[in-house]
């Protein structure tokens, strides 16, 4: 076991004994504070680490003074929530006015040697979120597994954005690199491709505890990446298979583009972020989690999102959206009330912005082919709304029912809402066919929302399938 993995352990040791002596564990001084951005990577917002001789009083001091809430952001959303969200909203916003509360979740890269961190996650009472079979387990845990590549830092080991015609890879991109290792381990050739049959690991674990995070490291990959485990959801109704043609328009910081490799082995994955600054993030990200053979297989483009459909119309076998949106989480402590209050302005600008994103997907993904729609933010109004409108004017579009696939066997760690605004009940399985003549039991089925609820702390995150009819 490598240095730094004994490093992780001892830490993680440390931190257990401090939980173990504290008798409510969500009130814990936290030594790394995380924040979950629009697009659901983390970002680190402040470190905590705690000075020697340093008081856990003084730790959580430093915490609250980081995080307080911005009040305009507050009061709109007691006012729309309440009315959306019903019941639901009280403990959600306990838990949203709550940092220290946070859960995360830790997403293992099946391209990196794990065995060692997979060890110490379940000795300090981590569990996988997911069901694993002993194929894909022994694939993903043992020392031969895809490595951590020796390959160039920075963004020239990207392909550049261009005619995916001319980006689909050969056989010659596929050859074993020579030079890749694991970390702490002797080198290794990697596994040819077509032998993975891959399965998403993520671990969660009941309380708020913070996993130590892994620095870049050139030549090396990272072997986990940190996120709200929510995030993975939209990642899990795309259902990407291998070999596939797969578009994320809205990519950066990309953590769903990375859990979608850790689902499988598309034949092209398309990062779209016009941005530059959140466009050079997202290719540090890719070089940090993937390894040189699987780098020919993903490009990075910068076009606007909402032209996107018109230059690649029916190229994609599947697409993600993940929208830019009004994340709860990051606007409710807006560094000040005046950054609050244009945020709020802005908001109501979104929706449109979301439909034309989502237009432009159903264009670009084949008849037959899948469209997710996804948002960090509980506003209906650029959740359910937003999908309902473009589904108006598409009539080659077709919503399918999350319920039975996604919200019904993981609520055992998500608390799930029928996304429609005003229903105002514990949510339950929502009906798909119209009652009485009205439209609310429509709603049920133009996606599912995830809603932060004490212990379950996962979310916002809403989600949406739309299939274009063949």
């Amino acid at each position: 076991m490598s240095k730094y993995i004994i490093s992780i352990h001892r830490i993680c040791t440390a931190r257990r004994r401090i939980i173990l002596k504290t008798e409510n564990p969500t009130v814990t001084p936290l030594w790394c504070l995380w924040s979950v951005t629009c697009h659901t990577g983390p970002e680190v917002v402040s470190q905590l680490k705690e000075k020697k001789g340093a008081s856990n009083n003084q730790a959580t001091k430093r915490l609250r003074k980081e995080r307080s809430s911005c009040q305009p952001v507050l009061d709109l959303f007691d006012q729309q929530y309440s009315q959306e969200l019903g019941d639901l909203w009280a403990p959600a916003r306990a838990v949203l006015l709550d940092p220290r509360s946070w859960q995360y979740g830790v997403m293992l890269n099946r391209f990196s040697a794990v065995t060692g961190i997979t060890q110490i996650l379940q000795s300090q009472g981590f569990s996988a979120l997911l069901p694993q079979t002993d194929a894909s387990t022994s694939l993903c845990n043992g020392p031969s597994t895809a490595s951590n590549s020796k390959h160039q830092a920075g963004k020239d080991s990207l392909l550049p954005p261009g005619c995916i015609s001319n980006c689909l890879p050969n056989a010659s991109h596929l050859q074993p690199d020579s030079t890749s290792h694991a970390l702490g381990q002797d080198f290794q050739s990697e596994p040819s491709l077509s032998l993975l049959h891959p399965t998403l690991q993520c671990y969660i674990h009941p309380y708020p505890l913070r996993f130590p995070s892994q620095a870049h490291r050139p030549g090396q990959l990272k072997q986990y990446y940190l996120l709200n485990a929510a995030s993975l959801l939209p990642v899990l109704a795309l259902q990407v298979r291998d070999g596939e043609k797969v578009l994320d328009l809205c990519a950066a910081p990309g953590g769903k583009a990375l859990a979608i490799m850790q689902c499988a082995t598309p034949a092209l994955l398309c990062c779209n972020e016009p941005d530059p600054h959140r466009r050079d993030w997202l290719a540090k990200t890719l070089e940090s989690f993937l390894p040189r053979s699987l780098i020919s297989r993903v490009i990075v483009s910068a076009q606007d999102g909402r032209s996107f459909g018109q230059s690649e119309a029916g190229t994609y076998d599947k697409v993600l959206v993940d929208a830019p949106c009004s994340n709860d989480r990051s606007w409710l402590y807006s560094s000040s009330s005046q950054q609050g209050e244009h945020r709020l302005k802005e908001r109501a600008r979104l929706p449109a912005l979301q439909a034309q994103l989502l237009r432009s997907a159903l264009s670009a993904v084949r008849p037959g082919g899948v469209v997710v729609y996804s948002t960090c933010t509980l506003s209906s109004s650029e959740n359910c709304a937003v999908v309902e409108t473009v589904l108006n004017d598409c009539p080659e579009a077709v919503p399918e029912d999350l319920w039975d696939e996604i919200a019904s066997p993981l609520s055992k760690y998500f608390t799930f809402s029928p996304a429609h605004p005003g229903h105002g009940q514990t949510p339950q399985k929502p009906s798909l066919q119209p009652q009485n003549g009205t439209s609310s039991s429509y709603h049920h089925r133009l996606g599912i929302l995830v809603v932060p609820q004490p212990g379950k702390t996962w979310g916002p995150m809403f989600l949406s399938r739309i299939r274009r009819r063949k």
